[in-house]
C-alpha cells in the first residue's frame, strides 16, 4: 500500500504534467444519458436560469429519492412495468418532489417531460447517468471543478486539504473559479486513491496496481 506521501508525489506529478485520459471513473455515463443530459441543460437554460436552477433541485430531489427509497429505486430500475404502472409510478415520484420543499411547488415541465419520456422509452434506468451529467454540465456553468476523491476508507480533513492544494495546480482547476472536493469511500480500490475531474481519472489505486500486475502475468505466460 502507498504512503500518502508517496500519493501525494504521484498526484502532483499527475496535475502538472498530463492532460488525463478519459476512463471510467465515478461512473461511466451512457451516450444516451449524456444526450439526455444535454438536452435537458440546454432546455432549461434556453428558458432562463432560474428554471434551470429549479431543474437542478428538482433532479437532486430525485437522486436523493432513489437513494433513500427502496421502492422507488426499484421502479426506476424495472423496465418490464406495463405503461400503467409506470404512469402511477411517474404520477407517485412527481408528488415527493413537489412536497419534498417547505411548501408544496408544482414540478417544472422540463422535469416532468424528461422523465415521462425516458418512461416512456424503456430508459428511466439511465436516471443517475441523465442526472450526473447535468450536474456536471451546471457545474461548468457555475465555474466550478467537481473532483471526487475516492479512498478505501475516509481521508482526514488535513489529507483532503493537502490534495486540494496539489490539484489547484492542474490546468482544469487553475480555469474554473472553485474546486468542489468531496471523498466517496470504496473498499475494493483496496488502498491508495482514485482522483476523478468530471469525466477524467486519475487512478493510484491498489486496485489499478493489481490488476496491471495481473495483465502483465498473464502475458508473460
Amino acid at each position: 500500500m502507498l504512503s500518502f506521501p508517496s500519493l501525494t508525489m504521484l498526484l502532483a506529478s499527475a496535475a502538472r504534467t498530463i492532460p488525463v485520459t478519459p476512463t471510467t471513473g465515478r461512473r461511466a455515463a451512457s451516450a444516451i444519458a449524456t444526450k439526455y443530459s444535454n438536452a435537458v441543460y440546454a432546455a432549461a437554460l434556453a428558458k432562463s436560469p432560474q428554471v434551470l436552477s429549479q431543474v437542478h433541485t428538482e433532479l437532486a430531489h430525485v437522486a436523493a429519492t432513489m437513494k433513500q427509497t427502496p421502492e422507488v429505486n426499484a421502479f426506476i430500475h424495472n423496465p418490464t412495468l406495463s405503461a400503467k404502472d409506470r404512469g402511477a409510478g411517474l404520477n407517485s415520484l412527481f408528488y415527493r418532489i413537489e412536497s419534498s420543499g417547505a411548501k408544496k411547488t408544482p414540478i417544472s415541465d422540463i422535469t416532468k417531460n424528461l422523465l415521462a419520456v425516458l418512461s416512456e422509452n424503456g430508459r428511466l434506468g439511465e436516471m443517475e447517468g441523465v442526472i450526473e451529467g447535468f450536474n456536471d454540465l451546471i457545474a461548468q456553468y457555475k465555474g466550478e471543478l467537481t473532483v471526487t476523491v475516492t479512498s478505501a476508507a475516509p481521508l482526514q480533513k488535513d489529507i483532503l486539504g493537502r490534495l486540494e492544494t496539489i490539484l489547484k495546480q492542474s490546468q482544469a482547476a487553475q480555469k474554473a473559479k472553485t474546486i468542489k472536493l468531496t471523498n466517496k469511500v470504496n473498499a475494493s480500490i483496496l488502498g491508495g486513491i482514485v482522483v476523478d475531474f468530471g469525466d477524467k481519472t486519475i487512478d493510484l489505486s491498489a486496485q489499478s496496481r493489481v490488476t496491471k500486475l495481473n495483465n502483465a502475468l498473464h502475458q508473460a505466460v
